[in-house]
């Protein structure tokens, strides 16, 4: 595919995410204390480089320069990491991120979206412990919230990195181990099912209705069927339900969106859907990568 479209649509996507109004999330009308639109406008522009590199590796691996082993996701994300920390103070886009990453370089690998999705998977199932550890590091630059201390592999434990190495822990296993503490490691294992469903259900939508009211749309359905692991984190599992039923209510018109989007903010971002976030932001790259054509609408 061509490298400079996936760039364009993977900075493009996240940026629409953030920009666009959706229940419990920073929007363009909304922010937190500690996270604000700015904060997504200048992590997302500042990773741009690092989406260019991912491509030229994906075009490496495709030209066999590289080994599917050679890819460096992790080193990538790290880097990714660093540059969005360059230039603001908080966590707007990890998860965007790791889901990011892994999938462009297998778009640059493949002749279309579908084979980019099967590229990502190998890739994810042949990377090495190095991409582990470097993804560790990642993850204590951006700090996200809820992360628990004390489980196999801490990731705020140094003894980890040696465990790590050990017992070959690679991205795929890792993901394995950590899918039921975080959706974009799901992703990883269900080899981007989700993404490219809410894609689906998005192309859907913008062929009848404008684009915030299609994302509003597939949104709330995101909400309703998906626990948001980052609120499991935070609140517990059974505040995560209780977020799937309010959106259940709002598609059954027993509760409008703006009621579901004063319940979400009532403690702060303690029910901020960030994961969900992370999988609509790859759903409108995907999209825009399809060839999605903003037209404004009366």
């Amino acid at each position: 595919m061509e490298l400079w479209r996936i760039i364009k649509a993977f900075t493009l996507g996240p940026l629409l995410e953030a920009a666009i109004p959706k229940p419990g999330n920073v929007n363009r009308y909304h922010d937190f204390d500690d996270l604000s639109f700015y904060n997504f406008l200048f992590a997302e522009t500042w990773t741009v480089d690092i989406l260019h590199e991912a491509t030229k590796v994906g075009d490496l691996l495709r030209r066999g320069t590289y080994r599917l082993n050679e890819a460096g996701i992790g080193e990538l994300i790290k880097r990714a990491v660093q540059n969005s920390r360059e230039v603001q103070d908080a966590n707007p886009n990890f998860g965007v991120t790791v889901l990011s990453i892994p999938l462009v370089i297998g778009l640059a690998m493949g002749r279309n979206m579908l084979e980019g999705r099967e590229w990502a998977a190998r890739l994810i199932s042949e990377s090495t412990a190095r991409d582990t550890m470097e993804l560790y590091m990642a993850i204590r630059l951006a700090n996200p919230k809820g992360i628990p201390s004390g489980v196999k592999y801490d990731v705020y434990s140094d003894d980890s990195f040696r465990e790590v190495f050990k017992d070959n822990v690679n991205l795929k296993r890792l993901a394995e181990i950590s899918c039921d503490r975080e959706l974009v490691f799901c992703e990883w294992v269900n080899g981007y099912e989700l993404s490219y469903k809410t894609f689906a259900r998005l192309y859907s939508l913008v062929k009848e209705n404008p684009l915030e009211d299609a994302v509003g749309k597939a949104f709330l359905e995101l909400l309703a069927t998906v626990p948001d692991t980052l609120i499991v984190r935070k609140a517990g599992m059974d505040e995560a339900r209780l977020v799937m039923r309010k959106a259940r209510s709002v598609l059954n018109g027993e509760m409008s969106a703006e009621e579901l989007d004063a319940f979400m903010r009532e403690e702060g971002d303690l029910r901020n859907p960030g994961s969900l976030a992370d999988v609509m932001a790859v759903a409108l790259s995907l999209l825009l990568l399809r060839g999605y054509r903003f037209t404004q609408r009366p």
